[in-house]
């Protein structure tokens, strides 16, 4: 790695939106039963379209100032997602605050007991490390999480966490239920790091077998 150059400069994270086939449900979202329906998954992330496919890869990124990257504080990173409002039932705004935050929202549903599993999992894969035009690199693990849901009692029901530079598994979502909340990006900002755009991509999937 080069020696460390103390200029500005910027972190990304891409978040990759994957869609598949939804209905609707008239209550407000976080985590909801909705009705029983021949099988399908549904998930968005970010900027989303009900009922529909969508290929937009929404960015979460920070710039830094050399101020700021000497702090040692760990930094919020911002968005460029548009979606405040669920795409589900009410349209509720369930991310006052879009610049900042991302939408995550999965369902699952199944006519009956006999017409496949209990249950879909959410998980999101990261690769190893961000990366910039020299090859520098900084571990995913540097970026974190936190979620949110206003007026809900589960706001958590997609957990807060860190990418691990792997897959890992964020939540089960049961048959017939909705599950939806807002994640705030951090970059840890725990070392120096040379000066350059670093990018990475994450996916995120909900599957059932």
């Amino acid at each position: 790695m080069k020696p460390p150059i103390l200029s500005p400069r910027r972190l990304t994270a891409l978040g990759l939106v994957v869609l598949c086939l939804g209905q609707t449900a008239a209550a407000h979202a976080w985590s909801l039963t909705i009705a029983a329906a021949s099988r399908r998954v549904f998930l968005h992330v970010g900027n989303g379209t009900f009922d529909g496919n969508n290929g937009t890869v929404n960015l979460v990124s920070a710039n830094l100032s050399a101020a700021q990257l000497l702090s040692g504080t760990a930094q919020p990173m911002t968005s460029n997602s548009t979606q405040s409002r669920s795409l589900y039932g009410d349209n509720y705004t369930t991310c006052p605050n879009p610049a900042t935050q991302v939408m995550v929202g999965a369902s699952y549903r199944r006519s009956n007991a006999s017409n496949g599993p209990a249950s879909a999992t959410l998980r999101v894969t990261s690769p190893a490390n961000l990366t910039n035009a020299a090859g520098d690199t900084i571990p995913f693990s540097q970026i974190s999480w936190t979620v949110s849901a206003p007026g809900s009692s589960v706001p958590n029901v997609i957990p807060a966490g860190s990418f691990n530079g792997g897959t890992q598994t964020l939540a089960t979502v049961p048959a017939n239920r909705y599950i939806e909340n807002c994640h705030s990006f951090i970059y840890a900002n725990s070392a120096i790091r040379a000066a350059g755009t670093y990018n990475g991509q994450v996916t995120y999937t909900l599957s059932s077998p």
